[in-house]
């Protein structure tokens, strides 16, 4: 069973940067395709960006230039990294995990508890 926690989030001024981490926890991470997404109230939920299994990467249309997944294999996490945020980023980020592999329409079935990201002077 696949387990996701996110982790650094919080509060900070527009133009600053942030370094979103989330530790996977089950069986053979490498095979699973990590995902990052948001969702403001009231909106719907967004896809950030998505790394598969051999190295693929998707990035959402808004976030292209400014937000960069990675994995860290020894450590079972991905990175989401922030950088020129906005107010418009504020929202609350969740890690996916889709054992699939590949970069799939729709998410994977395993999501963390999320962490909120506000941007704000």
């Amino acid at each position: 069973q696949v387990q996701l926690m996110e982790s650094g989030g919080g509060l900070v001024q527009p133009g600053q940067s942030l370094t979103l981490s989330c530790a996977f926890s089950g069986n053979d991470f490498g095979s699973y395709t990590m995902g990052w997404y948001r969702q403001a109230p009231g909106k719907e939920r967004e896809v950030i960006a998505r790394l598969s299994n051999d190295g693929h990467r998707l990035t959402g249309k808004s976030m292209k230039g400014r937000f960069t997944i990675s994995r860290d294999k020894a450590k079972n996490t991905v990175v989401l990294q922030l950088d020129n945020l906005k107010p418009e980023d504020t929202s609350v980020y969740y890690c996916n995990a889709d054992p699939r592999g590949g970069l799939y329409a729709s998410p994977g079935p395993s999501w963390g508890q999320g962490t909120k990201v506000t941007v704000s002077s």
